[in-house]
C-alpha cells in the first residue's frame, strides 16, 4: 500500500491545514472531525506543527459541521 501524497489525505481534514499540522494530527491519532472535537483547542495548538493557519481552518471546519472544541 502506498503512502498518501499529503498527510491530510489520510484524514477528513482539508489539505489547507498544511503538511506539518496534518502529520501532527495523525501522530496524535486524530483523523476525523468528531475526534478533533474531543480535543481542547489549546492542547492541539501545543502540538509541534499546528499553527495559526491550521487552527483557523480547523475552527471553520468544526463550525461548518456543528461541532466545537472540547471545553469550548
Amino acid at each position: 500500500m502506498s503512502q498518501p501524497d499529503h498527510a491530510a489525505d489520510a484524514t477528513e481534514f482539508p489539505r489547507a491545514i498544511g503538511r506539518p499540522a496534518a502529520g501532527a494530527l495523525l501522530h496524535a491519532g486524530v483523523s476525523t472531525w468528531a475526534g478533533l472535537a474531543a480535543w481542547k483547542r489549546a492542547d492541539l495548538a501545543a502540538l509541534h506543527g499546528v499553527g495559526p493557519k491550521a487552527l483557523a481552518v480547523l475552527d471553520a471546519g468544526l463550525a461548518e459541521r456543528g461541532l466545537a472544541w472540547s471545553g469550548a
